[in-house]
């Protein structure tokens, strides 16, 4: 064991945030801590690393361990390049090379013992230096470099000089390179693009120590994680296995968890009518036999319904109109900042109801297109069409849309002045904004609070085309998936770029990959895109693709396309598989399925004969069981109506006989006073007997 938490406890003003937080890290073993935001994950890691204090609990690192953190947010300075912040993580290693090399110079002037001695220094120091890989530091930092996404040509780029992004990316390296026993990465992605990203999953994965990341991106953490650490409501779960196994195993708890309090809810309801039941008898048994119950009752350690954040905040996108089936029409559009040409001769068509998702590198001009599209920058040549009726409705990652100095009341209802204030409350507290949170300035929120003031404004706009600009910045998983549920059941059209590979796959029916000044178009999702852009960088990069790689559609009906720089379209018909498809006929198929163990065609038809059969007869048990359940509920209802009517019909001739006990003429009669009691005996205990049934049948009710 690398490192122990113990009982954590944190709390601040506005409320507790860890409480008794308690989770253990193994060498070599890759954790992820994940939560929405302000469940305290970035305040879990502060503790580990000793940036902060817990108010109880603690985080011990094993002894003679080192630890290593990145925090999400890197304030860097230094006069020195890109490479040379990078080469000084490996001063030890330069000062041992720089002893060899002196001790190789003095050892051309000396001889005898002191020779000998020089020689054992040397042997001692050469070794250490194999050991610390010394031979290979200088390429290593340039492969961490170019992997985080710099070019030769930034390495001598001034520390000063770069961009918030751009400086967490070298802090980045510096970590990775330092190698400690155990790192601790606070959202790694958020400044990586795809290439990046990929080449951080493969480095982690084969990294020879310990990691911790708090992290949003889904398809990283599955590919990374082997344990999860879910913070929720201040207490923490931990889960074996990568993203995807917690999120079924926790649906699977929560689903669990829901049942035992929708069951535990049936049955506290079911005592209080069991109880009214008992006391409208009105006996003393019955009455007592309620009392019994209530204490029961009262004894009950009432489980919480399970909180389900989903139901939280709450986004629905619909168009107001219809637009034409082609929404956006773009043809030979050319975009450049001096000598660096983004793109050229493109041509694009997007259709009504299409989810279209721009992908490529950091800096090849996606958001530029966006922009262009939105009429916020210029082309410098080319045409751009809306269809008919089209709508746009434009979310922006640098919130752009958002005015800063207004608060978000403000902002809402300034943009839609027809409607009333308890409307705006009523929309913001669906993005998790309520009391005075309305108030608040658009300027002091968190990157993530604007995110949901302009998905809140996206959801009341009235257009029938979205284009969003990486709308899940920000955004912890949770809304992510919200976001994403709120796209697919969409029918208008959207068009939108981002880095998450999970949110693409969830919700693109199309990609368009920017590479080499290129679109390159894929008929599918994330998934069917890694499928295909191999082929697609052979056919259209000539193999020289991005690192993302390229990919096309094989589907009939589908092309795939893109742009060469003299402007013409080239548009690949149908596949070489696609082709060799069309020529197999009906029995080469059934012979390729024999070859390779699989079911002929008329083997399927026997199979889905026989497996219809059997869901046939499976069918009528199961409707069988369901009738013969249904005539026993009846029976038991049946039941419970008879004895209580039984139990009224006692009731009521015991009241009769005491109306006789009071009359005169019966007081002074002794043989009909002993008659008399002894039919009220026979009642009492006829009584008790039904009070018993009528439990019993009711529990079973």
């Amino acid at each position: 064991m690398i490192l122990s938490c113990s009982h954590i406890s944190k709390a601040f003003p506005t409320g507790v945030v860890l409480d008794d937080i308690s989770f253990h890290i193994e060498d070599y073993e890759k954790a992820a801590i994940v939560g929405i935001n302000g469940a305290g994950k970035t305040t879990l890691l502060r503790i580990i690393v000793g940036e902060m204090e817990p108010d109880l609990g603690q985080a011990v690192l094993a002894k003679g361990r080192t630890l290593g953190y990145l925090a999400q947010h890197q304030d860097l300075t230094s006069h020195r390049s890109i490479y040379d912040e990078l080469l000084e993580v490996k001063r030890p290693v330069i000062e041992l090379e720089e002893r060899i090399r002196s001790l190789e110079q003095q050892m051309k002037h000396v001889t005898g013992d002191e020779l000998d001695q020089m020689l054992e220094t040397y042997t001692r120091l050469t070794h250490e230096f194999e050991l610390a890989e010394g031979y290979s530091y200088r390429s290593e930092i340039v492969g961490v470099l170019k992997g985080l996404g710099f070019t030769e040509e930034d390495f001598p780029r001034e520390i000063s000089t770069l961009s918030g992004g751009q400086k967490t990316r070298v802090s980045l390296g510096k970590l990775l390179l330092s190698r400690p026993d155990i790192i601790l990465l606070d959202e790694p992605t958020n400044h990586l693009d795809m290439s990046s990203i990929a080449w951080l999953e493969n480095y982690l994965l084969n990294y020879k120590g310990a990691v911790i990341i708090v992290a949003h991106d889904r398809y990283f953490l599955d590919k990374i994680a082997t344990k999860i650490i879910e913070l929720e409501n201040g207490h923490s779960s931990v889960y074996p296995g990568n993203y995807t196994a917690y999120s079924q195993k926790k649906a699977l708890v929560r689903e669990a968890q829901m049942k035992a309090y929708l069951n535990q809810q049936q049955e506290i309801r079911h005592q209080e009518e069991v109880i009214r039941k008992l006391r409208s008898f009105n006996r003393e048994k019955s009455i007592k036999r309620a009392e019994s119950r209530e204490k029961m009752l009262s004894r009950i350690d009432v489980l919480d319904k399970p909180a389900e954040i989903n139901d939280e905040m709450n986004l629905r996108l619909e168009p107001d109109t219809v637009s034409g089936e082609d929404v956006l029409t773009i043809r030979n559009l050319s975009k450049a900042f001096g000598s660096n040409r983004l793109f050229s001769h493109v041509d694009i068509d997007i259709r009504r109801g299409e989810r279209v998702a721009i992908i490529g590198d950091n800096g090849t001009g996606k958001t530029t297109l966006l922009k262009i599209i939105n009429q916020l920058l210029p082309a410098d040549a080319g045409e751009i069409t809306l269809g008919s009726r089209v709508s746009i409705a434009y979310y922006d990652q640098d919130y752009q849309v958002l005015h800063m100095e207004k608060t978000l009341f403000d902002e809402l209802q300034d943009a839609y002045p027809e409607m009333n204030n308890t409307k705006v409350r009523s929309i913001l507290a669906a993005f998790l904004f309520t009391g005075d949170d309305v108030f608040k300035r658009i300027g002091d929120l968190s990157g993530g609070e604007r995110g949901r003031v302009s998905l809140a404004k996206l959801m009341l706009a009235p257009a029938n085309f979205l284009i969003l600009d990486e709308p899940t910045n920000h955004l912890d998983i949770t809304s992510k998936e919200i976001l994403e549920d709120a796209l697919n059941h969409y029918t208008g059209t959207v068009l939108y770029v981002s880095h998450d590979r999970y949110f693409i796959n969830r919700t693109a029916t199309r990609i368009l990959e920017l590479a080499g000044e290129q679109f390159i178009n894929y008929i599918g999702n994330y998934d069917y895109y890694l499928e295909k852009r191999d082929l697609m960088a052979q056919l259209y990069l000539g193999g020289n693709g991005s690192n993302a790689g390229n990919g096309s559609s094989d589907r009939p009906g589908q092309t795939a396309f893109s742009h060469n720089p003299s402007g013409q379209s080239v548009t690949s018909a149908s596949s070489p598989e696609q082709i060799s498809r069309k020529r197999i006929s009906r029995e080469q198929t059934a012979a390729a399925a024999t070859a390779y163990n699989a079911t002929p065609w008329a083997a399927v038809s026997s199979s889905s004969s026989s497996s219809s059969a059997g869901s046939d007869t499976s069918s009528r048990q199961s409707w069988q069981a369901k009738k013969e359940e249904q005539a026993r509920q009846r029976k038991r209802q049946n039941d419970l109506k008879k004895t209580e009517d039984a139990i009224a019909s006692l009731e009521e001739r015991d009241s009769q006989l005491d109306e006789l006990l009071s009359q005169p003429e019966v007081a002074t009669d002794v043989a009909r006073l002993l008659e008399i009691n002894k039919e009220k005996e026979e009642i009492k205990t006829q009584l008790e007997t039904l009070y018993k049934n009528w439990e019993t049948l009711a529990e079973d009710a």
